[in-house]
């Protein structure tokens, strides 16, 4: 996977985007968050520049993940790792938390991707949102 700066932009763009595609797909209940929140705004970033993060994460998938048994693309724990310690700041975690809290929640389903990246967020990052 490509590397961004640490509390970028972009990094910060990147843990949104695997949130949409934690389900293997973007629905509208999530872009619905997305608008609701004003989040590509809150990133920092205007819808293009928001686009190319997308493409380049889907580009790094192809690369960068294995197959599941049912055929889905899968990042290793080590990458999504990777990918969240690229955010430091205490305060951009819990954003960032909660937005992909709610971008997982959308469609009122979790999968298990979108299982995984949420708790290995909170697991990396120590912190108990229920607490």
């Amino acid at each position: 996977m490509r590397k961004y700066t640490i509390d970028s932009s972009q990094a910060k763009a990147r843990l949104v985007t695997a949130a949409l595609l934690a389900d293997g797909g973007i629905d509208k209940a999530e872009t619905d968050v997305l608008g609701r929140h004003s989040v590509v705004e809150q990133l920092g970033m205007s819808q293009d520049d928001f686009d190319k993060v997308v493409r380049e994460f889907c580009e790094d998938m192809a690369q960068y993940a294995s197959r599941s048994e049912g055929g889905e693309l899968e990042l290793s724990g080590e990458t999504v790792d990777a990918m969240l310690d690229e955010i430091r700041s205490r305060d951009l975690r819990m954003v960032l938390l909660r937005t992909i809290l709610e971008i997982v929640y959308a469609d009122r389903r979790l999968s298990a991707g979108e299982a995984f990246l949420a708790t290995r967020a909170m697991k990396r990052w120590n912190i108990q949102p229920f607490t």
